[in-house]
């Protein structure tokens, strides 16, 4: 024993941050010890902008809300930090040390070390200034190519939490109902399978690179009225339940994801943000979901001020609390001062406070920001000198050669080819007359939700950040020996119709038209395709259509290319154009995908996630269409497409035969199994897509003709066969009965193996016997395609 002498002693590590105990005790004991504000202070984002100078992030001022004082704020605690890299252009590095610096303040700010969940947009890539964009999300619905969708978000997620990003607000799991809305490009298609393969797929590869991701919009937002966004929406409990819930459900079962947004809308007269029996009752409590349910951009408030449900903004956090919610985005408002209030006076229950909080906690104790080895310095800054500001400008790059890499063959893989008349690919053409407004235009790649359309518009005195050749730049290196003359012939949506004579000039003096149409990504207005950039029609925008026709009535052979957001109407093209090529917004690497289309170098194989209309007006109509929506003598209006979902041709040819079917009668809870042969006949390499259709004759209620139940791509060389056979559950028959509940009914189905939901190859007969059988979210979900004994496919 040592008299006199003070021993210091280590201070004791509170339970909550003490990694050792079980998650759960450890955010009981947090939550115990914080003060009401202290609490609902980690319910909240705040909206804010990494400084290029390596400071901190300042609020960034937006039209919709006050200016926040940080100042004031961060004692008790931040929830979120709303987009630090995607609200102005900052270099990665500078950005990273901002962030960086941010949260070392946010921990010291407050008494108990808590830093912010950083969260970002990623529909086409990390939306952050020099960070690589990908094909939108109706380009990876096209490739049917779940792998590859998977590396993709694998690599954006790596980027993003490189940097220390945490949350990526992204997929987007809404159905397309109406070709009319403007977020069609954000979609990933008009079939739930497909919607759900593709974007559980993507949910895979954030979460595998520790990105939280963000499963939206729950649910109903792609069928408001008139495909108007923010519409109400008129839709059944039966169509919510087999249409839009399906991709969702795949997500938080097979995915792995922890964070979902509600939907804008309201179905129903009940707002998505107030919705319990949706946000609790069936996201929770039937699908065991348990991570965090973030509110869209200001949709708490929208309760009050849009849907007229709450009288001030404590009603509104009220009610979007009992419903479900737990996270108020993009910053405070009706979470801040209104629910401190209210819960004070007795009007809104602490307890829905410290549930929604659970929930946060937990989330953050995953993401390790309650360890008491938290560390703010982000991966890409380790051991990299802090204080050099000149050292670290440039030293992240966020478009790699990898990544460009793999920007490319998802562009490749997402182009499809509508039609041909054997002038594709192009044999070395002497003339080309290139027109139309995205001949020439650099960003006509990309979508509403890249940097560059997103935030870079805002400010036109600040390089791009990322290469972005035009298709004339691409074309002139694919084909040096071709004489290129460029008209632009008319905008995308100015109606100017001036350089029209100049193009139909340039047209007669060349071997072949190759006319560049579509879109200009952009958001409320400021383009023809994105959020809030609805349309009356389908049609093309301007006088492009004029244009089009008359390059048609040249006698040149017309290859007509299309870079946009979402299918339009070709009139005449359809039957006259030499070739149609459909590219949805396809990255950086679009155009060069492109021009390896038209010259052969690569062999198009993607297939259409939306169909393409025949005619401008008959909307809304989605291949799921029961029997009365198909064509008929009792309606002038046709709704058949041009090219129906599904369709993609290729360079070769593809025979499909010798069906056999082994299991052609199955109880309802058994299964099928088919065997049949696919033979590329032709003299290319080619990709088919085989797709798998269930038309169920007779039901208790009415279904759609058809609908998509599995996939597969199967690639084959000249005169290569595979022998792939099937298993298809019955569970794949189910559909939500009159009683509300999903069920399994005996009786006669028809599997049809298909190249498109217009084009059935083969088609097997067979019989479900036995009781009807009633299942739930637990049900097999998937066809198995299998070659030799291996997996294939979805």
């Amino acid at each position: 024993m040592i008299d006199n002498v003070a021993v210091e002693t280590a201070p004791e590590v509170p339970l909550w941050k003490n990694p050792a105990h079980p998650v759960t005790a450890r955010v009981s004991a947090l939550i115990d010890a914080m003060t009401l504000e202290e609490k609902i202070a980690q319910l909240y984002g705040v909206w804010v902008g990494a400084s290029d100078e390596g400071g901190d992030v300042a609020p960034h001022q937006h039209d919709m809300e006050e200016a926040v004082d940080l100042d004031a704020l961060l004692p008790r605690g931040l929830g979120q930090l709303t987009r630090p890299f995607g609200t102005a252009p900052v270099d990665p590095a500078l950005g990273a040390l901002s962030l960086l610096r941010t949260q070392t303040r946010i921990a010291a700010s407050n008494r108990f070390g808590i830093p912010a969940v950083a969260h970002e947009e990623c529909l086409a890539g990390f939306a952050a200034w020099g960070a690589t964009a990908y094909p939108v999300p109706l380009s990876w619905g096209a490739t049917f190519d779940p792998d590859l969708v998977h590396r993709m978000a694998t690599a954006i997620g790596r980027d993003m939490r490189s940097v220390g990003v945490h949350q990526g607000l992204a997929p987007v799991l809404d159905v397309v109902r109406d070709a009319r809305w403007g977020r069609v490009e954000e979609t990933i298609g008009e079939d739930p399978y497909l919607v759900g393969t593709i974007g559980t797929a993507y949910v895979r590869g954030l979460e595998e690179a520790g990105i939280v991701a963000t499963l939206k919009h729950f649910v109903g937002y792609s069928a408001s009225r008139a495909g108007r966004n923010l519409a109400p929406v008129s839709m059944g409990p039966r169509e919510r339940a087999d249409v839009l819930l399906p991709p969702f459900e795949m997500a938080v079962r097979e995915g792995g994801a922890r964070s979902v947004m509600h939907a804008y809308t309201d179905t129903d007269g009940v707002p998505a943000a107030a919705d319990e029996e949706l946000l609790t009752g069936l996201l929770r409590e039937t699908w065991g979901f348990e991570g965090t349910v973030v509110a869209d951009y200001f949709g708490i408030a929208f309760l009050r001020t849009l849907h007229g449900i709450a009288a001030d903004w404590a009603g509104a956090a009220g009610a979007a609390l009992r419903a479900g919610v737990d996270i108020e985005l993009p910053t405070v408002k009706t979470f801040g001062a209104p629910l401190v209030e209210a819960v004070t006076a007795g009007r809104i229950p602490e307890k829905l406070i410290d549930r929604a909080l659970r929930r946060v906690l937990t989330q953050k104790a995953a993401l390790g920001l309650l360890d008491p080895g938290w560390d703010p310095v982000p991966p890409a800054l380790a051991g990299a000198d802090l204080d050099d500001l000149d050292a670290l400008r440039g030293r992240i790059d966020l478009d790699g050669p990898a990544n460009r890499e793999l920007a490319r063959t998802v562009a490749e893989e997402a182009v499809v080819l509508l039609s041909n008349d054997g002038t594709l690919p192009l044999d070395r053409p002497r003339r080309v007359a290139l027109v139309g407004p995205n001949a020439d235009e650099a960003t006509a790649v990309l979508g509403c939700y890249s940097f560059p359309q997103h935030i870079g518009v805002h400010h036109p005195a600040t390089p791009v950040g990322i290469e972005l050749p035009t298709l004339r730049d691409t074309l002139a290196a694919e084909f040096p020996d071709t004489e290129f003359t460029l008209v632009r012939g008319t905008g995308v949506d100015d109606g100017d119709v001036f350089g029209i004579p100049e193009a139909v000039r340039a047209a007669r003096d060349a071997d072949v038209v190759v006319a560049v149409l579509g879109d200009r990504a952009g958001l409320f207005g400021r383009g023809t395709s994105g959020e809030g950039c609805d349309v009356e029609s389908l049609a093309l925008p301007g006088a492009q259509q004029q244009l089009l026709d008359v390059l048609l009535d040249t006698g040149t052979p017309v290859v007509t290319i299309l870079l946009a957001g979402r299918p339009y109407a070709l009139g005449r093209a359809v039957a006259e154009s030499a070739a149609i090529v459909q590219s949805f917004f396809p990255g950086v690497e679009g155009t060069a995908a492109l021009a390896g289309v038209l010259s052969g170098r690569t062999s198009p194989s993607g297939r259409l996630p939306v169909g393409v209309p025949r005619g401008a007006g008959a909307q809304p109509a989605t291949y799921l269409g029961a029997r009365l929506a198909q064509a008929g003598e009792v309606s002038n209006i046709d709704p058949t497409p041009a090219f129906g979902f599904g369709h993609g041709l290729t360079y070769t040819t593809f025979a499909w035969s010798d069906l056999v079917t082994y299991t052609g009668e199955a109880a309802t809870d058994g299964e099928f199994s088919l065997a049949f042969t696919v033979r590329n006949t032709g003299r290319r390499h080619g990709t088919e897509v085989v797709q798998l259709y269930l038309h169920d004759p007779v039901a208790s209620v009415v279904q759609p003709v058809q609908r998509l139940v599995g996939y597969t791509r199967v690639p084959l060389a000249p005169g290569e066969a595979r022998r792939l056979r099937v298993t298809v559950p019955a569970d794949l028959a189910s559909f939500t009965g009159r009683d509300g509940r999903r069920v399994v009914e005996p009786g006669g189905l028809e599997l049809r193996l298909a190249a498109s939901s217009t084009d059935p190859r083969l088609t097997a007969t067979v019989t479900l016997t036995g009781p009807e059988r009633h299942v739930d979210h637990t049900r097999r979900l998937h066809a198995v395609f299998e070659e030799e004994g291996e997996g294939t496919g979805v």
